[in-house]
């Protein structure tokens, strides 16, 4: 019996329940629970500290999910056996919970807080990663910490043209559109998700049907909240103010920010300047005896700006760098950049730019998945890097973080529904995209550049694939607005939504959205979507210009594929003893050779990067699986020779025996002589054995036939 047990029950719309449980594990913890769906369990723990550190003027939170592999019964791969570093995907949940939870803690919250979420037992018919945030958010639920929610996330999925909560992985297989969606009682945080091509109208309803269910959570949280004690949180101080010295500030400098903003200056770099200028001579002007705060005037300074450059957009309907709310920056793009490469693009769009790759490879290239609940091979993965001189900075290379998974993600979701089908995709698909430029959206600029990359390859992709980045300023007490399209990073920084969309001129793909206000009218969301459209459609033309269409044939160096079905009795064949065959004809010819069993068929895939490579390799192996015909002709080798004929191999594989009676028209008495081990001669098959299914020769039969000599009388 578990001790001092709460738990409450929601209820979902197809009656499956999700249990919330608090008291029996990771008491120590400011806040823990245990969330249960089928066999299916999450610890999610959350701590924060008491106060926060000395200059740190923003939240320190740390989100972690992970899936032990005990939770599913499996051992983890690797040298050391345990878990280590997250995964991606798990690096991707996470992610997702962060940006979550983040925007309900107090805008002045600034100590450190870490949140864990465990996959402590799986079940096959449960996806774990649409409770995370639900977890999270009950963990804070039942501490004192203070923060403004409660929250939840569920997956929202149209399979068959009905809307589900989340489905189970055999209804998501055959979903039309799935997306993550987390909010509160009054409006929606944070979306990520994909479809085939979905119209904006069908998105919003799904995001408005997820959002009911995630009420009935959020209200469940509360009474969970009620019954545990803790509806009152801890108090706090984690910010130190003055008032005299934020509104001298303000009085001096909040006109001359204006102003500077007002010039609406396309580069970023001199923006930066001349603001940092102002600060600079505020503080000169200060003196070197003054007694304020350095860490209050550059956090003044910031917001100030910050105000500044908001209203600016909202009373102007102008932009920092003068374009109109509407309005996409200046495209450029090429195909064939990289000569050596089986695809490459490049895709500038104002001060951000991606070069693209797409490299062809075989079976034997894709990625392996080894997770405590997902396995298998990916045929199709996208790597994104964002080196620090894309924005002048000097930063060291110490490997992928969590926002290049998170925007690399978001990308490959975009490209690949427009890929072929795997039964028609003999290749496995690398694309790597390497920012070199970036000032807003590098991520958007990476489905652009791959989707070039991918159609410069030859890759048969049903359309090309644009992105864009939106953005809105608002003022809640007036209710003003403005939605940005293709924003700056500027403009990501100061706004307060960052929604990026991706798609077709038939639909959206993949879509993005982090809210960074209270309260977004669905209207408003629609219009955006609308008018994110409207850019995706600009972008396109843009990018047709250069390349409209993927390349009728792959590059002369990339890899060519054939594909051969043969009998599954023949595998072995063609595999040889200990791989013998197979590792011969790839050392002979240089082509790649990947055999294996689908459906009780024989299933080879041939890659090679000429076609003579190709020919040589495909010949071989038809000549091991060709099957003998009774009549035929072959050129055989002799192999053995025995006192009553020889056995010679006429096919690979496959020995027959020529019997001294079938090597000549005259009668030989003896072998003596008349064959060598090696020998190469024509035979002609003349029977085989029904029973025991052996292979009879005659040479004599290609011989023209001697004349007898007449008798003596």
């Amino acid at each position: 019996m578990l001790p001092n047990v709460i738990s409450k029950t929601i209820t979902l719309l197809d009656g499956r329940e999700i249990v919330i449980e608090t008291g029996a594990l990771a008491k120590q913890a400011d806040g823990a629970v245990v969330v249960k769906m089928g066999k299916a369990m999450l610890l999610a723990t959350v701590v924060t500290k008491k106060e926060a550190g000395e200059g740190v003027d923003f939240l320190p939170l740390s989100v972690d999910y992970q899936e032990k592999f005990a939770a599913s019964g499996k051992i983890p791969g690797g040298f050391l056996k345990r878990e280590g570093r997250l995964s991606d995907y798990e690096i991707l949940i996470s992610r997702m919970v962060d940006r979550a939870i983040r925007p309900i803690f107090p805008d002045d919250y600034h100590a450190d807080s870490n949140i864990t979420i465990n996959l402590i037992s799986s079940d096959d018919d449960v996806l774990p990663d649409c409770l995370a945030g639900l977890a999270a958010s009950a963990a804070l639920a039942v501490s004192d910490i203070p923060f403004n929610g409660p929250i939840s996330e569920v997956r929202v999925a149209k399979v068959d043209g009905e809307l589900l909560i989340n489905p189970t992985p055999t209804q998501l297989a055959k979903a039309r559109m799935e997306f993550i969606v987390a909010g509160s009682e009054e409006f929606i945080l944070m979306v990520e998700g994909e479809g085939d091509e979905i119209s904006e109208d069908e998105m919003v309803e799904a995001l408005q049907f997820a959002h009911e269910e995630i009420k009935r959570h959020c209200q469940v949280q509360k009474e969970l909240t009620k019954a545990v004690g803790k509806e009152t949180k801890r108090e706090y101080s984690h910010e130190s103010h003055d008032e005299g010295l934020f509104d001298k500030m303000k009085g001096e400098l909040y006109d001359k920010i204006y102003e500077v903003v007002s010039r609406q200056i396309p580069n970023k770099n001199e923006r930066s300047e001349l603001t940092k200028a102002i600060k600079e001579d505020f503080v000169e002007s200060l003196g070197e005896e003054h007694e304020y705060d350095e860490f209050l005037i550059n956090q003044y300074f910031g917001k100030i700006h910050k105000d500044a450059a908001r209203n600016f957009t909202l009373n102007e309907k102008k932009r920092l760098d003068g374009r109109n709310p509407n309005e996409i920056r200046p495209i450029w793009s090429a195909v064939d950049y990289l000569p050596s490469a089986h695809g490459s693009a490049v895709f500038t769009r104002g001060e951000t730019q991606a070069l693209t790759t797409c490299t062809l490879g075989t079976k034997l290239d894709e990625q392996m998945v080894d997770g405590a609940v997902h396995s298998g091979f990916n045929k199709f993965y996208l790597h994104y890097n964002f080196p620090g001189f894309s924005t002048g900075e000097v930063k060291f290379a110490r490997g992928p973080g969590r926002r290049e998974v998170g925007h690399g993600n978001l990308a490959m979701r975009a490209l690949k529904k427009v890929l072929p089908p795997e039964s028609e995709n003999p290749y496995t698909i690398r694309v790597v995209s390497d920012i070199l430029e970036s000032n807003g959206s590098s991520s958007m600029a990476t489905v652009c550049a791959g989707s070039l990359a991918l159609m410069d390859a030859g890759i048969p992709i049903k359309a090309p694939v644009t992105g864009i980045a939106m953005g809105m300023i608002s003022d809640a007490k007036t209710g003003n607005y403005t939605i940005l399209s293709d924003i700056l990073g500027d403009e990501d920084h100061l706004g307060d939504m960052d929604f990026k969309v991706t798609g077709t001129e038939k639909g959206i793909t993949a879509c993005q959205m982090d809210l960074k206000v209270e309260g977004l009218d669905y209207s408003v969301l629609k219009e955006a979507l609308y008018q994110a459209k409207e850019g995706r459609l600009h972008i396109l033309e843009e990018i047709s210009k250069t390349l409209s269409a993927p390349k009728p044939d792959y590059k002369p160096h990339a890899p060519r594929s054939k594909n051969m079905e043969i009998p599954k009795e023949l595998i072995g064949a063609v595999i040889g003893p200990g791989g013998k065959v197979i590792q011969e004809i790839q050392k002979d010819t240089g082509a790649t050779i990947i055999i294996e069993e689908v459906d009780n068929v024989g299933k080879i895939n041939f890659f090679a990067n000429n076609q003579e490579a190709m020919d040589g390799a495909i010949q071989r192996v038809k000549a091991i699986v060709a099957q003998p015909e009774i009549g035929e002709v072959y050129t055989g080798k002799v192999k053995n020779i025995m006192p009553f004929g020889a056995f010679v191999e006429f096919m690979p594989g496959k020995d027959g025996l020529l019997h001294i009676s079938e090597i000549k028209w005259e009668r030989l008495e003896t072998m003596d002589g008349v064959l060598e081990s090696g020998e190469e001669i024509q035979v002609k098959l003349i029977d085989v054995d029904k029973k025991t299914g052996k292979f009879k020769l005659s040479r004599k039969v290609l011989l023209p036939k001697t004349e007898k000599s007449p008798k003596k009388s």
